[in-house]
């Protein structure tokens, strides 16, 4: 299984997430050529990041965003209802002053980090084997 990470989501053309749709659902590509037809596996966990608005100040306490109502919702608009009803978990994170991550003493160290996502993966793994 692998990671496929698209930053900056709204920016992509829509054809080509939409295309992402199928193999979001059915786990495989079908590539069909010249009366031929290609399965391939495509089992990849989807991440998508994207700003509030167009401008990426919406929310931010220090600078003003510039962006209209009516642009905002083209923007969200970019992003189909059908692929964002594939997305599982969606996550809003509030803008950091960078002052916040410099003055933060680290909690954990990478080793227990690394231990919590192996066995999140191990549950996941064991959940959907059930």
């Amino acid at each position: 299984m692998g990671v496929l990470f698209l930053d900056e989501l709204p920016e992509f053309d829509r054809k080509v997430l939409e295309v992402l749709r199928q193999p979001l659902e059915s786990k495989e590509i079908v590539i069909s050529r010249a009366a031929r037809q290609m399965t391939f596996p495509a089992n990849f966990q989807f991440i998508a990041a994207m700003n509030p608005c167009p401008c990426g100040y919406a929310f931010n306490q220090d600078i003003r965003c510039q962006c209209s109502p009516d642009s905002i919702q083209r923007y969200q608009n970019r992003i189909s209802g059908p692929l964002l009803d594939r997305i599982d978990l969606h996550i809003d994170v509030p803008p950091l002053q960078a002052q916040e991550l410099q003055n933060r003493a680290p909690t954990e160290n990478s080793a227990t980090v690394q231990q919590r996502v192996i066995n999140a993966y191990e549950n996941n793994c064991n959940a959907s084997t059930v």
